[in-house]
């Protein structure tokens, strides 16, 4: 019939058309075929998963690893470990953090260096667009970039300043130029000055000072700049729910407009943060539980489009128990996956939803449909395979992450991820790790 040199065998496939027992015939790292579960396949190597499921890799398309610079809060190598240890097959690296930033080719090709030998998964980059470096966007996403980042209120790092109204235009219009995409942190700095700064170990003063206003302002001007420029925007880790009124309202008009939310905004509730427990802040902040369920029928309903990490670590030293001084930032990376499947199936969403909104739309998010995010022919032979069933309780001492700072301390989640595959490769087994198989990716042109 054809060549193929591994089968992979399970009785819970998640394709595009649903789940159903099959074998996924693969060779020369692609997908050639999925074939009814019990084809016969002269010479291939037959892996049975039993009843393990099979999903695709997932995609998660914000990630902060911070190498080259600030390696001491986690690299190339523990990022993408962690990343395969849970399931994700592919991450795009967000522009700063690092040092340099992602704001030229030539600090492009500083951190393409950095990670060629250490990534094992597949790595994308997204460039960064700031104040001064209209003229760099161009030659950026010529040299591969996924698109650009931007900030409306103060990033948190010097070196990576926020853009004001008419800045986002500017860097807006020369994106839309080319047919680029702006992915924003949008928090409004006038209204987060406005708000109470009182500091401390309260988490309650926290979240007073990162009000939900703040988010939707940034928004609404958001939406208005992508609608007059008819250009392309993406709202990063979406964590107010009263914005989502006005987004569903851009989507129906045809502004074009996408958003995601982070596992930490779906699992975690205000409510159960202690005080002085940093290890749960994060810009914007984790909102109350009615909050919660409101950004989880968004996600049903398509106003939301995805779900990624915002895998954002940093040293233990950082995290300390003031709020105001602490560093904002989720560690997620390993837990991603079963995280968002343990309050999915709770809710009575199936595993066909989270590959939906993890791998699928993320993958479309970036341009890389043709290649991952779905068990179909033609696509990368990218897996993971999952016990849904099979709890584990989080130990910050099994996470590759390079610090194990995590808010999921203690908790029992389920999904167990028993092997990670990238282009028909086994890179990840049961904690047993291969030599780095990643490759560096570019934008499709």
């Amino acid at each position: 019939m054809f060549d193929v040199e591994l089968v992979l065998r399970s009785t819970r496939v998640i394709t595009p058309e649903g789940t159903r027992a099959a074998s996924v015939a693969v060779s020369a790292g692609k997908i050639t075929a999925v074939l009814p579960y019990d084809t016969s396949v002269e010479g291939a190597r037959v892996e049975d998963l039993g009843d393990d499921v099979l999903l695709p890799g997932l995609v998660d398309t914000h990630v902060h690893v911070n190498d080259p610079g600030r390696t001491e809060w986690e690299g190339f190598w523990t990022a993408t470990r962690a990343a395969a240890a849970g399931g994700i097959t592919t991450l795009v690296d967000m522009p700063l953090n690092s040092l340099p930033p992602t704001t030229t080719v030539e600090n492009l090709r500083v951190k393409q260096r950095v990670a060629a030998d250490k990534a094992h998964i597949d790595v994308g980059f997204w460039g960064g667009a700031l104040p001064d470096n209209v003229k760099d966007l161009r030659p950026l996403h010529e040299a591969g970039v996924f698109g650009f980042k931007a900030f409306l209120s103060p990033s948190g790092v010097d070196e990576f300043p926020h853009l004001d109204q008419e800045q986002l235009a500017q860097s807006l219009a020369e994106i839309a130029s080319f047919g680029g995409l702006l992915i924003v942190h949008a928090e409004d700095p006038h209204h987060l000055e406005a708000a109470p700064q009182q500091g401390g170990p309260k988490y309650a003063d926290f979240l007073a000072s990162r009000p939900r206003d703040a988010e939707d302002t940034a928004i609404a001007q958001l939406i208005a700049q992508a609608r007059r420029l008819d250009a392309r925007v993406h709202v990063l880790h979406l964590s107010s729910s009263d914005a989502l009124p006005l987004i569903a309202a851009a989507k129906a008009e045809g502004v074009r407009v996408t958003v995601e939310t982070c596992p930490h905004y779906l699992t975690l509730t205000a409510e159960e943060v202690p005080d002085g427990a940093s290890e749960f802040k994060c810009c914007p902040p984790i909102r109350e539980s009615a909050n919660q369920d409101l950004l989880w029928q968004a996600l049903a309903d398509g106003t939301i489009d995805c779900v990624v990490t915002d895998h954002s670590p940093s040293t233990a030293d950082l995290k300390t128990d003031d709020f105001a001084t602490a560093w904002g930032g989720i560690s997620g990376l390993q837990l991603s996956l079963a995280a968002v499947w343990t309050e999915a199936r709770k809710r009575g969403h199936g595993l066909e939803d989270v590959v939906r909104w993890m791998s699928s739309r993320t993958a479309e998010l970036v341009g890389l449909s043709a290649h991952k995010g779905a068990i179909e022919a033609g696509r990368d032979a990218d897996f993971a395979v999952l016990a849904p069933d099979e709890t584990f309780t989080v130990d910050p001492a099994d996470l590759q992450h390079r610090n194990r700072v995590t808010a999921y301390a203690g908790k029992t989640l389920y999904g167990v991820v028993k092997s990670t595959w990238l282009r028909g490769e086994r890179v990840v087994a049961d904690g047993e790790f291969t030599e780095p198989k990643g490759q560096l990716l570019a934008r499709p042109q």
